[in-house]
C-alpha cells in the first residue's frame, strides 16, 4: 500500500544530542500507525516532524515526505491551540470560509454551516448547534480534543497525528476517543498515533513501532508485536502492564451506596462524614462518607470531573468551600490549609499531577526535599539533607539528578522527586492525584510498587490514590467511586471490581476490560 506520508533516516539533534536518531516511519492511508515509547524517546518529535515542525536550533538530517494534503496535529493539552478570546463557531468558520469563495455569495453561508457541521459530526460532536456558541474554556478537555480534530477534518488533512490523546482520561472516556480515531481512519485519513498507553495502542493500532532514546527498537503488525515480540525491551514494555480487572458477567441493576467492612481491619486513621463541597454556587461534591484505615490504600475512582480532585483538594486543605468534618484520628482538621497547624501540615501531604509544576524550578531537588523536613518537622538542615539523599535514592534518584533543577528530570524522575518531598514530612495520610496518568508502562509500574508498598512498610500510613484508571485502583485495599460527585460505591477492591453493586461502576469495569483484553480475546468484544 502507498504510503501518504513517509520517514527516512530522520536524525534531529539538540545542542550536541539526538532527541530522534535515524527514525524511518511509513504512514499507510485509512490505517492507524503508533509510535510507543517511554516520555523523551522522541514521539512528539517524530510526529511534529510530519508538520515540519522541530524544535529551536534543532540540526535536521533525513527526509520528511507528505504525499498529499495536510498534516493535522491533535495535541496532548488542546487549549494550547484554541484561541481563548474567540468563540468555536469563529474558529471553523474562519477555515470553512476559505473553502467556499468559488460559490456564489448567495450560497456560502449556507455551505460554510453545513461543512462546518459535518466535520463536528465525523469528530463525535454531534451537538455543533450549541457547541459553536461557546468559547474553548467552556468545553472539557475531550470536547477540546474533538475540537481540534473537527479543524483538521475540515482542512482536509490526510494525516492525523494524535499525541497521547487519552492521559488522565477515563476508561469510557478512553473507549470514546478509540472510537473516534477509528472512525477518521475509516474515512481513509491516515493516523499516526503517538501514545504510551499500550490498551489504547492494542485497541487501535494497525501498526506498531517501538521507539526508545530517538531509535526505532522494533516495527511491525499490532496483532505479532503482541503475541511474539521479538525484542527484550519491547518484553519488559508489554510485562509492565497490571493485570486488568476481570468485568462481570451482567452489571446488578439499581445503586444505592454500600460499605463492606472485613473483620479485623485497621483502625481508622482518616475520617470523612458528610462532606459538600461548591466551587461559587455550583455543587460538586455530595454529602460524603469514606474512613481510610491506617496500613491500608483506598483508590478513588470515577470520570474527569466526577469530583475526585476536589475530594482530595479538600481532605488537603486547599479547598476551604465546603462543609462537613474531616478528622483525622478523631480530632478534625482545619478546613484551610492555612488554619492548620504545622503537626497537621506535615500529617497530610498531597503529590499533584503535575509534579514539575508543583516545584520551584530555581531551586535543586535535594534542597526541596530536605526543607520539608525543616519546615514541617523541625529537623536540622545536615539531618535533613541526609534524610532527603537517602530517602530520594530509595525511589531511584541517582545523586545527580537530585542536585539538578525540575525542568531537567523527566516526568517519571519529577514524580518520584514529589513522592519523596511529601515522605520527608512523615505524614499520617498521602494523598496522590492522578501520579502516573502520564507516565510510560514501566516507570508506571515502578511508582505503583513503590506506592502500593508504602502502607505495608509504614502501618501508621493511610495513602489514597486518585485515578481514573482501574488496573491501579485494583491494587488498593479498597475502592470509592464518584459520579457526578457522589460516592455510588465504595468496598473492598476486588469486591468492587469483579462484583459492582452500581450500574456506573459496572459499565467503568466493562470499558476496562474491553481496552485491556485477556488473552485470546479481541478488543471490544
Amino acid at each position: 500500500m502507498n504510503a501518504v506520508a513517509e520517514i527516512k533516516d530522520l536524525r534531529v539533534e539538540i545542542d550536541g544530542r539526538a532527541v530522534v536518531d535515524r527514525m524511518s516511519l511509513r504512514v499507510p492511508p485509512g490505517k492507524v500507525t503508533a509510535l510507543v515509547g517511554p516520555s523523551g524517546s522522541g514521539k512528539t518529535t517524530t510526529g511534529l516532524a510530519l508538520l515540519g515542525e522541530y524544535p529551536p536550533g534543532a540540526q535536521v538530517t533525513g527526509e520528511v515526505q507528505v504525499a498529499e494534503g495536510l498534516v493535522g496535529y491533535v495535541p496532548q493539552h488542546p487549549a494550547t491551540v484554541l484561541n481563548p478570546a474567540r468563540r468555536i463557531g469563529a474558529l471553523l468558520h474562519d477555515i470553512a470560509r476559505t473553502q467556499v469563495r468559488h460559490l456564489p455569495r448567495s450560497e456560502r453561508r449556507a455551505e460554510v454551516r453545513e461543512r462546518v457541521l459535518a466535520a463536528l459530526t465525523q469528530a463525535q460532536l454531534p451537538d455543533g448547534d450549541v457547541l459553536l456558541r461557546r468559547y474553548p474554556h467552556q468545553l472539557s478537555g475531550g470536547q477540546q480534543q474533538r475540537v481540534v480534530l473537527a479543524q483538521a477534518l475540515l482542512l482536509g488533512a490526510r494525516v492525523v497525528v494524535a499525541d497521547e490523546p487519552t492521559t488522565g482520561q477515563d476508561a469510557l472516556t478512553k473507549r470514546r476517543v478509540v472510537e473516534r480515531l477509528s472512525a477518521v481512519a475509516e474515512r481513509g485519513i491516515a493516523v499516526v498515533l503517538l501514545s504510551h498507553d499500550l490498551d489504547v495502542v492494542r485497541a487501535l493500532a494497525d501498526e506498531v513501532v517501538i521507539v526508545r532514546t530517538g531509535r526505532v527498537v522494533e516495527s511491525g503488525p499490532a496483532e505479532r508485536l503482541w503475541t511474539a515480540p521479538a525484542h527484550p525491551w519491547t518484553r519488559t514494555l508489554l510485562a509492565a502492564r497490571p493485570t486488568p480487572p476481570t468485568a462481570p458477567e451482567s452489571a446488578p441493576p439499581g445503586g444505592a451506596p454500600r460499605e463492606i467492612r472485613q473483620p479485623g481491619e485497621a483502625a481508622p486513621g482518616l475520617r470523612v462524614r458528610g462532606l459538600t463541597a461548591r466551587h461559587g454556587a455550583t455543587t460538586v461534591l455530595r454529602p460524603a462518607d469514606l474512613t481510610v484505615r491506617s496500613g491500608t490504600c483506598l483508590a478513588v475512582v470515577g470520570r474527569s470531573g466526577s469530583g475526585k480532585t476536589t475530594l482530595a483538594r479538600c481532605l488537603a486543605g486547599l479547598h476551604r468551600d465546603h462543609d462537613g468534618h474531616v478528622l483525622l484520628d478523631g480530632a478534625p482538621l482545619p478546613r484551610s490549609l492555612r488554619a492548620r497547624t504545622r503537626e497537621q501540615l506535615a500529617a497530610v501531604q498531597y503529590v499533584f499531577q503535575d509534579a514539575r509544576a508543583a516545584l520551584d524550578e530555581h531551586r535543586p531537588v535535594l534542597d526541596q526535599v530536605a526543607r520539608t523536613a525543616t519546615r514541617l518537622r523541625g529537623a536540622a538542615p545536615a539531618e535533613a539533607r541526609a534524610e532527603a539523599d537517602a530517602t530520594l535514592g530509595g525511589l531511584g534518584l541517582a545523586p545527580d539528578l537530585v542536585r539538578r533543577l525540575p525542568g531537567q528530570l523527566s516526568g517519571g524522575e519529577s514524580q518520584r522527586a514529589a513522592l519523596a518531598r511529601a515522605l520527608l514530612a512523615r505524614p499520617r495520610v498521602l494523598i496522590c492525584d492522578e501520579v502516573t496518568s502520564g507516565l510510560d508502562p514501566i516507570t508506571r509500574r515502578d511508582i505503583l510498587d513503590r506506592l502500593i508498598a508504602l502502607p505495608r512498610d509504614r502501618d501508621e500510613l493511610a495513602l489514597i490514590l486518585i485515578t481514573h484508571d482501574l488496573d491501579v485502583a485494583a491494587l488498593a485495599t479498597r475502592i470509592a467511586v464518584l459520579e457526578a460527585g457522589e460516592v455510588i460505591e465504595q468496598g473492598p477492591a476486588h469486591q468492587v471490581l469483579t462484583a459492582p453493586g452500581h450500574v456506573f461502576t459496572a459499565s467503568l469495569v466493562r470499558a476496562s476490560s474491553a481496552l485491556s483484553p485477556g488473552p485470546g480475546r479481541p478488543a471490544g468484544e
